[in-house]
Order: structure tokens, then sequence, then C-alpha cells
């Protein structure tokens, strides 16, 4: 029996997906368990596996498409099984059984009529010539020089995004000499479109071999922007085109957040306890000191701020796809080793592409380590609508005076951007004062 394959929906907060790839296509028998395709949220990545075993008779939804939650993408059945019928709404047939490899070629540069609005460009015939229909509406409508493109589709398949980046690089055909263009030229056209007169031009265009540079690099290599990548500096942007923000810098003596990070790495083995490093010690105070400073445990809402009762507290992750920052939700009720468990739960489900979107909102606050970087103070970004974030940088040795002597001791950088329309500096160094006062104390704070 026929069974589609719908988009699963990762996290209620999450409509819709985007397949990075397809490891299937169109006849292949694919066993259950198999990975059929992998997609991926805003911030998240996953694979999909088969559900049964069988042939994929339909493919609705092509790399680089962002398809709804819980719509079809694929059908999975035996063979003369029909497969129309689970086709999303609006297309009249499975879209994918039209992107199957043909038996042979395609028609090789198909003359369309030159007078239509729109350029047209041929469909490629060099490598396999096979084209995905939403590539070939793309390509006839924007009159992309098809025969520059790189395919990065299944088997060498030309797909969207591959159209799209001949565009953004304007190699395009005029519509005048779409039909007589079979072999790749040099245009003169404007941004080097090809034009008709190029077509009729010696090969010369080309340029020759004694012109190229002495190292076998290119000059510049053009990428296109992952999606979280796009998401990240949009909200970046909002966050310092929308707020008042201010950073405060101090540093505290780490004297006893070391002492005890020793004395923790020592018997963790023997006492059963986590792996507990100096950041999982300061987001521990962090979450004790915020309930004292409701400011910043807080959201801005325009005309209303939300005062939080409880501590999500916000872990920026450095990740293979860029930055996020999983939530530890409830840190204030957590105890050291806890907190310690929960971070490195959600800091490594970020790392790995796995973690559920519900993971990646609700944080109320946000702490950013790059002491381990290096790192001795710098501006960190507030996440809105939270009201401000905190930044650890690396230890530094520094003298203090006492009893007249000058005392070398280990300071830690701390770097607090606020949102100055939600509280004010003096509220801002308070808290500063009172975190700094805990780390310094830590031995205290763990029996309160």
């Amino acid at each position: 029996m026929a069974t589609p394959i719908i988009m699963p929906r990762q996290g209620q907060s999450v409509e819709s997906c985007i397949i990075t790839s397809w490891n299937k296509k169109v006849g292949d028998v694919v066993e259950k368990g198999e990975i059929l395709f992998s997609y991926e949220t805003d911030k998240s990545s996953f694979d999909e596996t088969a559900p049964i075993s069988g042939k994929i008779l339909a493919i609705f939804r092509e790399e680089g498409d962002d398809v709804p939650c819980l719509e079809n993408v694929c059908v999975i059945g035996e063979d003369g099984e029909d497969a129309s019928q689970f086709a999303p709404a609006g297309e009249e047939a499975p879209a994918a059984q039209a992107e199957a490899p043909a038996p042979a070629a395609e028609e090789p540069a198909k003359a369309e009529p030159v007078g239509q609005a729109a350029p047209v460009a041929p469909v490629a015939t060099e490598a396999t010539g096979a084209i995905s229909p939403r590539a070939k509406a793309l390509a006839q409508k924007t009159g992309a020089d098809l025969l520059k493109a790189t395919p990065t589709g299944p088997n060498g398949r030309i797909i969207e995004r591959d159209v799209q980046s001949l565009v953004d690089r304007g190699l395009t055909v005029s519509g005048a000499a779409s039909a007589s263009y079979t072999s790749p030229v040099e245009g003169s056209g404007i941004n080097g479109k090809v034009m008709l007169a190029d077509l009729n031009a010696p090969a010369a265009p080309v340029a020759a071999p004694a012109a190229a540079p002495a190292s076998d690099l290119p000059e510049y290599e053009d990428v296109k922007l992952p999606n979280i990548r796009k998401i990240i500096a949009k909200q970046m942007c909002a966050s310092l085109t929308s707020m008042a923000q201010l950073s405060f810098h101090t540093t505290f003596d780490a004297t006893k957040v070391l002492e005890l990070r020793k004395t923790l790495k020592a018997g963790a083995e023997k006492m059963e306890l986590a792996n507990i490093t100096i950041n999982d010690i300061i987001l521990y105070a962090v979450s004790r000191v915020l309930l004292k400073q409701k400011g910043l445990n807080a959201h801005y809402l325009d005309d209303t701020m939300r005062y939080f009762n409880t501590v999500n507290l916000g872990v920026a992750v450095d990740t293979p796809r860029g930055l996020m920052v999983p939530t530890v939700f409830h840190a204030e009720k957590l105890s050291l080793n806890e907190l310690s468990v929960q971070a490195k739960q959600v800091i490594s489900a970020a790392q790995g592409g796995t973690i559920s979107p519900d993971f990646l909102k609700g944080a109320t606050f946000t702490v950013s380590n790059l002491g381990s970087m290096g790192v001795e103070a710098f501006t960190p970004i507030v996440n809105p609508p939270q009201t401000g974030i905190l930044g650890v940088g690396s230890v530094t040795r520094r003298l203090k005076e006492v009893n007249g002597v000058d005392v070398g001791y280990p300071a830690m950088g701390l770097s607090l951007t606020v949102d100055h329309r939600a509280l004010d500096g003096a509220d801002a160094a308070r808290f500063l004062k009172d975190l700094c006062f805990a780390l310094e104390n830590i031995d205290l704070l763990l029996v309160k």
C-alpha cells in the first residue's frame, strides 16, 4: 500500500523546514530505517528515515525547498501503485516523477519563441543534462546561462539554487541569442550577458591561458549564506537598531572559583559528579543573582515589562552551523551538578544539530563565554526581547593591595550589556557587583 512521507514538525513553533539533501531518488528501493532526506529548521538539522520498506514512487519537493510541516514530501509503495492522490494541494501530478532520470538525454537546447516577454535560456546539454522543473522554470524566466551551471542536485541534476546562483552572478543569455546558444562563450553584454553577436564572434573572448594567475587557487569564492546565518544576521541587526544598548565591564577575583573547579575535577569520579566547568559555576551564580535583579530577568515588550519568577538561562554556543542559544529552563532550581548536566545536554544537541526548536526559545537572560578563546572583554549583543546578556572573559593576572602589599590574583572579566530602555545603569552596576561577590564567595553561595 502506497504510504506518503510527510515533513515532520520539530517543535510546536516550527511551521516549515528546508530540505537540504535527498539520499534517494524516484525508483530507488529503500529499507525501513534508511535515511530518505535531510532537512533543517532555522536552527537545527535532522534526517528523515523510511518508516516502511518499498520503492520511491514519487518525490514532491526538491533540495532547497521550504516545505510546510505535515505536507507530503514523497511516497513509498510498490510498483504499479498510484501516488498522485498524495500530491500536495495545487499540484496536478507527483512533481518528482518528472524529475526521475530520463532514459535518454533531454532535448538539447530546445528553441523557444524569441518574441516572448521574458528571455528563454536553453537547457544544459553538457554533463547529465538533467534539470528539475522548478529550475527550468526559473531559467526560462530569468534567461540564466545554464551551460555555465554547476549542478548540485542528486545525480548531477541542476536545481533551483544552481540557477539562482547564475542569476546572482549575472550569467544570463539574451532572448535573441538563446535559440542558437549551444556552446558556452563569454558574453559582451551588461554583467557578461551573452548577446547574439557573441555567438558569431571568433572564440577569442575566452581568456587566454597566459593571462591566468600563477596560483591554481581562485582569487575568491562566493558561497551562499546558509539559512541560519541569514537569521542570525537579521536578529543581530534588529537588536542593535531597536535597542538602546549599554555595556559595562568589570573583573572579579577568581581564586575561589578556580579552587572549586580544581577540587571538583579531582573528586568528580569518586563522587559521581558531572564534569563541572568554570562556565557551569558562572551559570550557577548567575541563576541565583538574577532573581534579585528582576529588571535583567525580564522581557521588554514595547509598552510592557514582563518580569519572570524563574530563570530560563540561555547559553550562547558556537556550532558548525553558527551561533545558537539553547535554554536551560528553571536554572535557579537546579543544583550545580544538575545544572552542569542539563547545560551539557542542550549544548551537545545544539552543536550536533539535533536540538529541538523548543529549547531554542524562552530564555530570560543569556550568558556568552569567550574566555576559553583568550578574549578578556567584549561587548555582547542583547537577544530581544531579553533585557541583558553577560559576556565572560578569560583569566588574567592582576595586582591588588592587601595590607599595603601588592598581591597578584587571577582576575576574570565580565561584560554586561543591557537594554537601557528597560533598566538604568545603576541597576546593571548592582547586578555586576552582586554577581562578583557571589563568585568571589562561591563556597558560601553553594550552601545557601
